[in-house]
């Protein structure tokens, strides 16, 4: 697999291979518009790699004007349920699209049937008896062939009549299965008479119990492309191998003859995909669910304050490629910073408070300090910061022995307070044990920012009104792993071994009276600090903020060590 920085980006003239692919389908007149589909199977929660397959079905049809449909591939009951087809259904609209037609793979179990009958008197198809373990022994390798079913050789009339049996429930589950008659010597292990049908007694989301018998993906995906005449069957690169099979079916049944591409699947450093994987995070609640901000999950990312319009931006940033290759997570969190960016109005929070008093400022006098909303956008407006004697600044801020080139607040030196004055430290208070509790400065009240004032310090910091300031709780989520490359792990090495303890710290920060009025997924700025996002955990007593991502990349110096 090949490990990529970034990718270029796209110059907006040069194709990928599938648009090369579906222009030329155009110019040739093998279709007059395409029509793609998005297939997922409501198993789960959809994370990033879905959405970038979203992301490309979706924007194919969008730029060729052509249709997509939603196709939830609903053939195995005992993993699905109506949860996942709500939860995958927000979050294609919440990354901007809209499917033409909502399809289930349900609708088709009747004609899906019908051509297992059809497949069986072509005599294409049996019933076997033979266990599951006994068909994958019987399967062979890739070096050597397959031992044929003792069953292959059934009549047509007694295949027909087991599988109208198997229908109708008189086998228990794992009985029997309905297979394909293709080759067990066929160098894709695929081709080696797959099976269509199990025989499942269980309950389904959508069909109730009228069926006992269930068609498996490799059967049923490629006949439902075909009942929608899908013309571009766009799916990720695992499935090349699955793409003869899909042909065999369709070439013999005689149907719509819908074609299969395939594409390499989005890895991102630092992250797993796996849903297995993401499954077991869950449930032995390493996060606190899908929607926990440090998942890859779509719904995580919402709650992170991540925007559409940077997945977006992200997807179309990294191409199409045909080729496995793992993108770095910072390029993602870029995107994210670039679009943030332009829409984020800017606010001040003191994450790590230090009490500062200024000496010389008139006891009980509160001034309005005017702050622009967004520096990035004209339109955003000003608002007001009040401004007293007693003031909050991040600890990080101030240092009491600073090294060459400190630019912030130390003892005797100056400071620009953002909107307001220079302030200049002039006395270190401390505890019994010696720790830094406040500080006592002056101004310069000649320094007010906007009065046309000269003065020049190096240093600019952000702070709270202590008399005005808001308590919030903060929760600064981090990458959940430290392993960069969570598929390439050292032998005997087990990916929760790598589950990064500072994912995730809380801490009660003092925040500006004006983010009282943020909306929930409202994005702003902390200034100095980063992007941040209302929680839905807040309550109109308690906010909760979580942190989307750090105004520069904090992991570009770890990574190269």
């Amino acid at each position: 697999m090949t490990h990529v920085n970034e990718p270029v980006e796209p110059d907006g003239k040069t194709l990928n291979f599938i648009e090369e692919i579906i222009e030329n389908d155009l110019k040739s007149g093998k279709y007059t518009s395409i029509l793609t589909r998005f297939p997922p199977e409501p198993n789960g929660y959809l994370h990033i790699g879905h959405a970038k397959a979203i992301c490309l079905n979706f924007g194919l049809a969008l730029k060729y004007g052509g249709e997509t449909n939603l196709r939830f591939d609903d053939t195995n009951p005992v993993k699905e349920d109506t949860e996942y087809v709500d939860s995958i259904k927000e979050d294609i609209q919440w990354l901007g699209f809209q499917w033409t037609n909502e399809f289930y793979a349900s609708d088709y179990f009747e004609q899906l049937y019908a051509w297992g009958i059809d497949l069986i008197k072509k005599g294409l198809a049996y019933v076997d008896d033979q266990t599951q373990e006994e068909i994958r022994l019987n399967r062979g390798t890739i070096t050597g062939t397959g031992k044929n079913s003792p069953y292959r050789e059934r009549t047509v009339e007694e295949n027909l009549d087991l599988f109208t049996r198997m229908r109708a429930g008189e086998f228990k589950d794992g009985e029997k299965v309905l297979r394909a008659k293709i080759d067990m010597a066929h160098p894709n292990m695929m081709m080696r008479d797959p099976i269509m049908y199990r025989i499942l007694h269980a309950h389904h989301h959508r069909t109730g119990d009228n069926w006992c018998i269930y068609p498996m993906y490799d059967y049923a995906h490629g006949e439902s492309d075909s009942i929608e005449n899908i013309t571009h069957s766009i799916c990720t690169l695992e499935f090349d191998i699955h793409r003869p099979l899909y042909d065999w079916f369709i070439e013999k049944l005689e149907i719509f003859p819908s074609r299969q591409y395939e594409f390499a699947r989005l890895n991102l450093t630092y992250t797993v995909m796996s849903k297995r994987k993401l499954l077991e995070l869950v449930k032995n609640k390493y996060v606190n669910g899908w929607d926990d901000p440090r998942m890859p999950t779509i719904v995580a990312l919402r709650r992170r304050g991540y925007t559409p319009e940077a997945v977006r931006m992200f997807a179309e940033r990294i191409g199409v490629a045909r080729r496995p290759n793992v993108i770095e997570l910072s390029f993602l969190e870029n995107c994210v910073r670039e679009d943030l960016n332009k829409r984020a109005n800017r606010r001040m929070a003191v994450l790590n408070p230090l009490k500062v008093v200024i000496t010389n400022y008139p006891e009980g006098q509160v001034d309005e300090m005017e702050a622009v909303n967004n520096p990035e956008d004209v339109n955003a407006g000003t608002r007001k910061l009040a401004f007293g004697r007693e003031l909050y600044i991040e600890q990080d801020d101030f240092m009491e022995s600073p090294p060459k080139k400190y630019f912030r607040l130390a003892p005797g030196q100056e400071v620009r307070l953002k909107y307001a004055y220079i302030i200049k430290c002039e006395e270190v208070i401390k505890d019994e044990n010696g720790n830094i509790i406040e500080l006592y400065c002056t101004y310069d009240p000649n320094t007010r920012s906007g009065s046309g004032s000269t003065k020049q310090v190096k240093g600019t910091i952000h702070w709270t009104s202590v008399q005005h300031a808001v308590k919030a709780d903060v929760r600064l989520y981090d990458r959940l792993f430290t392993a960069k490359y969570m598929d390439d792990l050292p032998e005997g090495k087990d990916y929760r071994d790598y589950l990064n303890p500072d994912s995730l710290k809380e801490v009660k920060a003092y925040i500006e009276p004006a983010l009282k009025d943020t909306q929930a997924f409202e994005n702003v700025q902390f200034e100095r600090l980063g992007y941040f996002v209302l929680d839905k955990d807040s309550t109109s007593d308690n906010m909760v903020f979580n942190r989307t991502v750090t105004l520069k990349d904090s992991w570009a110096k770890v990574a190269g060590k």
